[in-house]
């Protein structure tokens, strides 16, 4: 760590820090559908996984346009938390005052409080990044044994709010419907407000771009379009845009699935993803050694296609198993894929754009793939849906079979098209 900073044991600090602002996501993030199901709200599953995207295409302009330029990061932080926290902790109040009859459009109350503090959140990703770099001597070696505390934060959330933690030594289901229970807003939200009031107490932490003009153009990173122009880096752009389309579904209605085949604790079952999350970060030195980016990213498509088969076979008979082996394969999933595409953004861009095109490449997949895929998966959901006396019935298989097939196709183009020699390293096997 630095030596200027007058606090002792910023490291620790730091690891709180990351624990609480990923443990506020995953405390609701993937357990809300349950409570959606069980008030009958679940016609807006597709919007409430849209609102992250829409914050996510939004909270660039307020970093580089604000908070980078005007405030001191903790304080900012401190700010958002508190804000967003409050919204998170007004859902349970508001929704219930509502009549059933309420059109399940994106101007629903959820909705727009889930939006709002999404909008709140977003930013705090990036904030909370700025904060550890400023305050870390090596940040290449410190910051990832500080962000493995966000991880182990998410799956912390997914525990708690899902009712039963009576693998944990306590006896008791504390949360008597678990992730079907409104209680979980309280929890997430909570823990937002108190990682706002903790982030007042950080050291102090300057705005990073203070005095510096920026413009639009900037923080939407639209000089690294400049990097389109190379046909390997169009062909990375587009696949990693249209793979997201697919890959929203997995976030948006998994959790049902689970549900769906018996688990008797889908958002805990749903934890164990990101437990494999941190196993295959441990080991991806080690396959980019031996595959290299274009194949690191074909297999990181691939545990898609993978993954959805798995689901879609699991349906007929509800194999736990085979759901399991599904959920676990999230490490590869999103390690070999998304980390993969930073890496190789990193290594394609100029040293004076990386900054810009690794917002765009945020702006491309987790805004707008991702918000694209989560309407087209709510339509396409309801496609699969029939409804017989007020009873709905899903036909899994086939929403698990076209985003396979999709997916599919995407990485068979990738593979095909994708080949840029420049950074593929020399122990590719093609």
């Amino acid at each position: 760590m630095t030596n200027d900073s007058p606090h002792a044991m910023i490291g620790p600090r730091l690891s709180v820090m990351m624990f609480l602002q990923f443990f506020v996501w995953g405390a609701w993030y993937v357990s809300m559908t349950g409570w959606m199901k069980a008030i009958h709200i679940d016609g807006l599953i597709g919007w409430a996984y849209t609102v992250g995207p829409i914050a996510a295409v939004i909270s660039p302009f307020f970093l580089g346009m604000v908070a980078d330029r005007f405030f001191a990061t903790q304080r900012v932080l401190g700010a958002m938390h508190v804000l967003g926290g409050l919204f998170l902790m007004a859902i349970p109040k508001v929704v219930t005052g509502l009549d059933s009859a309420t059109p399940q459009t994106f101007f629903h109350p959820f909705v727009l409080l889930a939006l709002a503090h999404m909008l709140c959140y977003m930013p705090t990703l990036g904030l909370t990044n700025t904060l550890c770099f400023h305050h870390m001597s090596d940040p290449q070696k410190q910051f990832p044994l500080v962000r493995v505390f966000g991880t182990i934060g998410w799956i912390v959330g997914n525990i708690v709010v899902s009712g039963n933690l009576q693998p944990f030594g306590l006896s008791t289901a504390w949360i008597a419907d678990g992730d079907k229970s409104p209680l979980q807003f309280y929890i997430a939200g909570g823990a937002a407000v108190l990682l706002g009031l903790f982030s007042f107490t950080l050291p102090h932490t300057p705005p990073p771009a203070a005095g510096k003009a920026v413009t639009a153009r900037e923080v939407l990173g639209l000089d690294s379009l400049k990097l389109l122009a190379q046909k390997p880096y169009l062909v990375f752009a587009i696949c990693s845009f249209l793979i997201c389309i697919p890959l929203a579904g997995y976030y948006a209605f998994a959790r049902n699935y689970v549900d769906f085949t018996g688990f008797k604790n889908a958002t805990l079952t749903m934890s164990f993803g990101q437990m494999s999350e941190i196993l295959f970060m441990v080991v991806m030195p080690f396959f980019f050694a031996r595959l290299g980016i274009k194949w690191m990213l074909a297999a990181g498509m691939f545990a898609w296609v993978l993954r959805y088969s798995i689901f879609a076979a699991a349906a007929a008979d509800k194999s736990q198993s085979l759901v399991l082996a599904g959920v676990l394969l999230h490490g590869i999933c999103y390690d070999f894929f998304f980390v993969t595409g930073f890496i190789y953004v990193d290594k394609k861009a100029p040293k004076e754009l990386r900054g810009q095109a690794q917002g765009f490449l945020v702006l491309l997949t987790q805004g707008l793939g991702l918000g694209l895929g989560a309407q087209a998966f709510n339509t396409h959901v309801a496609h699969y849906t029939t409804k017989v006396a007020d009873v709905s019935t899903i036909d899994w298989k086939m929403v698990w079979i076209v985003p396979s097939a999709f997916a599919a196709a995407v990485l068979v183009a990738f593979v095909a098209l994708f080949r840029d020699r420049q950074v593929e390293e020399a122990a590719d096997p093609h």
